[in-house]
């Protein structure tokens, strides 16, 4: 008897829950059913510490819309960076390729605005507009700043140059002023008219498509002009160990980036994973601190649970982000120390050829060897040359 009364009562708590989830509506003697789901649309936080002072802000410099060649609109392209936890966003479509452009104009033929007034503006079959249809290289940004400005993300103007692969490269001109004057027959001409307009310029996934990583001519040209601030070491899957000792050599920022043309949720989302992002260490979420530490190099690059940067820099993130306490000390003098991961991020460990992780959030402990040493090798966290996971004593 007692079971069939939790039963009952369990049945009566479903139907009550169900209850508050239907709508009856009395309309034509007609009695209708909606069942109403209401989600909210959560941000996924991937929380990090500040590092030296800085903030570590959650940057993607490189992505698209369909004003390039990308299947989403610029407005959507910063609600999915809110939502993947980003502070920070550049929208960089290409300069020469867009292949959708053709398609649009085809779309648009024969159509113009009739009439500014009517309701929702509509488009009305009309004499072609004889003006044609005017290009706006800086219509994605502008279609993107106020959706930016409602969530709080900092949206960095850029434009994308993008050449052959094998004779030039693709570059990303980051805080532009005017997209429509950074086109020019030359590439390299390009890239100065960007940098007389105070733009930062990345080179894009160096390895992409190339058979090997050596710089062509046009790359030692520019470098040589010094025309290039910082470079992806990182671009979606593909990683460039071997560009972050260039990066360090020339004394450029690294950066990761999406290089997004799809969606982030079925890139990275469907798969359990969280998108690239340049962790830039700045003062404050402004467009001028930003440039100011990307200026100084203040990057580490994120992709697929790893982490690459500068050795110094990767060390003070590591202990910022893990904390060591010593929580007993036997009678021998051998200690036991609690690591504790407050972030996000898993750290992978080797030590003594035995690998172990730690967690977002969690605690382990750990015992020192029989001469007191806490000694263990990082092996997700990356820095230039031929030692390339470091190694940290506690």
């Amino acid at each position: 008897m007692r079971n069939l009364l939790l039963i009952a009562a369990a049945c009566a708590g479903i139907a009550s829950a169900q209850a508050q989830a239907i709508y009856y509506q009395d309309s034509n003697n007609c009695d209708m059913l909606r069942h109403v789901a209401q989600r909210d649309r959560l941000r996924r936080e991937f929380v990090l510490p500040e590092v030296n002072g800085c903030k570590v802000l959650k940057a993607d410099l490189h992505t698209h819309t369909i004003y390039s060649d990308a299947q989403v609109t610029p407005g959507y392209r910063v609600e999915e960076a809110w939502l993947d936890g980003l502070d920070v966003l550049a929208i960089a479509d290409h300069v020469e390729y867009r292949p959708w452009e053709q398609d649009y104009i085809d779309w648009l033929k024969g159509y113009v605005k009739k009439d500014a007034k009517a309701r929702n503006n509509r488009l009305v079959h009309a004499e072609a507009d004889k003006q044609g249809i005017q290009v706006d290289l800086n219509l994605p940004y502008r279609l993107a700043k106020p959706v930016a400005e409602n969530y709080g993300i900092t949206l960095i103007p850029a434009v994308e140059i993008t050449r052959d692969m094998a004779t030039c490269g693709h570059f990303n001109a980051l805080f532009i002023t005017d997209a429509n004057t950074v086109f020019h027959n030359d590439p390299a001409q390009s890239m100065r008219n960007a940098r007389a307009q105070g733009a930062l310029i990345m080179e894009n996934h160096p390895g992409w498509t190339r058979k090997n990583l050596a710089m062509n001519d046009f790359e030692k040209q520019v470098f040589a002009e010094k025309l290039i601030d910082g470079i992806e070491i990182m671009n979606g899957p593909e990683f460039y160990p071997c560009v972050a000792t260039r990066a360090r050599e020339l004394g450029l920022f690294m950066a990761s980036s999406t290089d997004i043309h799809a969606t982030t949720a079925t890139t990275y989302g469907i798969n359990g994973q969280q998108r690239d992002m340049t962790l830039i260490l700045a003062h404050d979420n402004t467009p001028e601190a930003i440039k100011e530490a990307l200026v100084a190099h203040r990057t580490l690059a994120y992709a697929y649970g790893s982490v690459a940067g500068e050795e110094q820099l990767v060390r003070d993130f590591f202990h910022a982000c893990v904390k060591a306490e010593v929580v007993r000390t036997n009678e021998k003098g051998v200690r036991t120390l609690r690591l504790t991961n407050n972030t996000s991020m898993t750290f992978v460990f080797t030590r003594g050829g035995n690998p172990f992780e730690l967690r977002p959030f969690t605690s382990r402990h750990i015992t020192a060897d029989a001469q007191n040493r806490l000694t263990l090798t990082v092996e997700n966290l990356w820095i230039p040359g031929e030692q390339q996971h470091p190694t940290i004593s506690l």
